[in-house]
């Protein structure tokens, strides 16, 4: 079944819907656990200051808000934006003890912020959710101050032959993974399939060029099984 070829942002909802309580889970069944490791490697490139605005898009659970927070002594100033409501409670309930924090629902293609505002902009994990790149990452740009800067982790393209192989062969299985761990498959065969479907790094870099981002560059991760992409608004 391919369940891209449904409408995806009411696809999205579902998926979320279904799986947000179990999100971090998902996460570390996806990753193999490591993305604990690679968002503290992306908030370590980051690595926030004191009121320093940042924004945090996608924020699911609010991993990197939260570590992008403890970076800083929590004197940063973090908008963590959710298009997913239970997602966004969970994440706010999780969070609550974190002043410096404003969790806001809306989706990445129509951000409720005024131009320039942000020193950076952050999304992990959410970039391939979208259902509309090209506005999302218009909307990113907009953000941010001239001189700001965005950050995305993503799962990407595995580079090694040998890696690669055991990836899909480990990908086929994640759904029945998801059946057992949240009683539903659909969720993951989507998430298998939107990572399947993303682009390579080279693609999304320049994506992210067309854009308008300069000295845009990106990382692997785990020999590409992720990648952190970055680019500077400069005008």
């Amino acid at each position: 079944m391919n369940l891209l070829n449904e409408d995806k942002s009411k696809l999205v909802k579902k998926v979320f819907n279904q799986v947000y309580d179990k999100y971090d889970l998902m996460n570390d069944i996806m990753s193999l656990g490591s993305h604990r490791i690679w968002k503290k490697n992306l908030v370590s490139w980051v690595n926030p200051q004191k009121n320093n605005k940042i924004l945090d898009v996608a924020s699911g659970t609010g991993d990197i808000a939260r570590l992008c927070s403890e970076s800083s002594d929590n004197l940063c100033e973090v908008k963590c934006v959710e298009p997913n409501e239970k997602m966004l409670l969970n994440g706010k309930k999780k969070l609550n003890k974190y002043k410096n924090l404003e969790w806001i629902q809306a989706p990445a293609e129509k951000l409720p912020f005024k131009n320039n505002h942000f020193d950076y902009y952050i999304i992990s994990f959410g970039i391939r959710n979208v259902s509309n790149l090209n506005k999302s990452l218009d909307e990113a740009f907009r953000v941010l101050k001239n001189g700001g800067r965005f950050f995305c982790l993503e799962f990407s393209k595995v580079e090694n032959e040998i890696l690669r192989k055991i990836y899909m062969n480990y990908s086929k299985i994640i759904p029945s993974i998801g059946k057992f761990v949240v009683g539903n498959y659909m969720p993951y065969e989507y998430l298998v399939q939107s990572i399947e479907k993303f682009y390579s790094q080279e693609d999304f870099s320049k994506k992210l060029g067309l854009t308008g981002f300069t000295k845009v560059k990106y990382r692997n991760l785990t020999n590409g099984i992720a990648a952190i992409h970055t680019g500077w608004k400069i005008e």
